[in-house]
């Protein structure tokens, strides 16, 4: 009988750690594991600062107005140095460019805490760190995210993206409640000062890397070695600098890896009902603030399972086809969400939906990362984060708009249909994408 049970067994615990995230990138790559810590140091202490400014505001205004305006400072700096940063990464050292952003994310942190400290109390002062903040964060993460190819293997990259992927969620749900509970302790104070000491792992980890300029389409650096950082061109004639346009029309003629971005615009802009949730909190369940907390942590406590749960992720090759089955897999679970009035399956197909926007993205990331050219990587990534930055905000504005016009339900299901509708669109329109194959990645 025991002998009958150990096989079993043993089958067992392969097959629960065959689920498991692969930790492959960081047991295998150094310098990626401390990239991978400081970030994730990092991404709780930035959460945690989060809460801070918004709790300061509320307290110094007592205006949700002027709470959300802590938003839109943000978004601006988010966009244009998101777009301006890529293309600085495509030409300058990226481990450079990422040390100057970390070293001016923990700057801004430390002057956050100092004015806690001398109880400054001015408003203004707290939405320009903000805006200073989304700069230093824009301009440096594309260069951060064009390394990822440069410190780990291709096989193991979506494994490296599914770990990214638990990062920034631990940060999303850690963050902001060890946040809650120090700001309750000791004030707002601690709370910028841990993210300021914070900063030290990631600064640590981008010291010890090594030298990170472009690659050109010839696997030499992009400059030719001179120190201005001009990117060659494609023919090979006369160098020139990389510039945003460059990004756009290269995004624009390769149609996979613009077919991965329209495939996430039509999840974040039809299927992203956040700016309802306290309408929904009301109306379908009968709650209040606790309520409204919960449905917007239901999706990152969905994203960060599916995450953990990736060990299946590397043994697909047909991104394409995976990406668009996640994204219908969002809207579908939205759609869902806005016909049930029970609280508990609500937020169980939030968490649904934010399992499938993990699936999705770390195969779009994979995507951007094999099939794109070394010299042109921070560039998408920069375009990354304007679509990452500007589509729920779309969202907001058109689930606000259909709410409005008819009900909160009408606008959460339609929104959630129409997205699987695009993404539907989109596989007609480019039957190529659902055939897209890892091992012969074209952009």
């Amino acid at each position: 009988m025991t002998a009958d049970r150990r096989p079993r067994t043993g089958r067992l615990s392969a097959a629960a750690r065959g689920a498991l995230a692969d930790i492959g990138p960081i047991r295998d790559n150094p310098d990626y594991r401390r990239v991978w810590l400081g970030q994730s140091v990092s991404a709780i202490g930035q959460q945690m600062t989060a809460v801070a400014v918004a709790v300061q505001v509320w307290d110094l205004t007592g205006s949700t107005f002027a709470t959300g305006l802590v938003g839109l400072f943000s978004l601006g700096p988010l966009v244009a140095f998101g777009l301006y940063g890529g293309a600085v990464a495509d030409r300058v050292d990226r481990r450079k460019l990422g040390l100057i952003g970390s070293a001016g994310l923990a700057v801004v942190s430390a002057f956050l805490a100092a004015q806690a400290l001398l109880g400054l109390g001015v408003v203004a002062l707290l939405y320009a760190a903000v805006a200073v903040q989304a700069a230093f964060f824009a301009l440096s993460s594309p260069a951060r995210s064009s390394m990822i190819p440069r410190l780990v293997p291709r096989h193991q990259l979506p494994a490296a993206n599914a770990l990214n992927t638990i990062s920034m969620n631990l940060g999303m749900t850690v963050g902001p409640m060890l946040g809650g509970m120090l700001i309750g302790a000791y004030g707002v104070r601690a709370a910028y000062l841990v993210d300021t000491v914070a900063f030290g792992a990631t600064l640590y980890a981008m010291w010890r890397l090594p030298a990170m300029r472009p690659l050109a389409a010839d696997g030499g650096a992009a400059d030719g070695g001179r120190a201005d950082g001009g990117a060659a061109d494609a023919s090979g004639g006369e160098r020139r600098r990389a510039s945003v346009l460059d990004g756009l029309r290269f995004l624009r003629d390769q149609p996979n890896l613009r077919t991965s971005f329209l495939a996430d615009l039509a999840a974040m802009i039809f299927g992203l009902p956040r700016a309802l949730f306290p309408a929904i909190a009301v109306g379908f369940y009968g709650g209040g603030p606790g309520t409204v907390g919960l449905l917007v942590a239901a999706p990152a406590v969905g994203a960060l399972a599916g995450a953990l749960f990736s060990g299946w992720i590397g043994k697909v090759h047909r991104h394409g086809l995976a990406v668009l089955a996640a994204v219908c897999a969002w809207g579908l679970s939205i759609a869902a969400f806005g016909l049930v009035r029970e609280l508990w399956l609500g937020l169980l197909l939030l968490a649904a939906a934010g399992c499938a926007d993990t699936v999705s993205m770390i195969f779009r990331n994979t995507m951007m990362q094999v099939a794109a050219p070394d010299e042109m990587r921070g560039r998408l990534q920069g375009i990354f984060i304007v679509v990452v930055a500007g589509g729920p905000r779309l969202g907001d504005f058109e689930s606000g708009t259909v709410a409005s016009l008819w009900s909160p339900t009408v606008s959460v299901v339609t929104g959630g249909l129409a997205c699987v509708a695009a993404v539907l669109l989109l596989a007609a329109r480019r039957p190529a994408f659902l055939r897209y194959d890892a091992r012969h990645p074209t952009p």
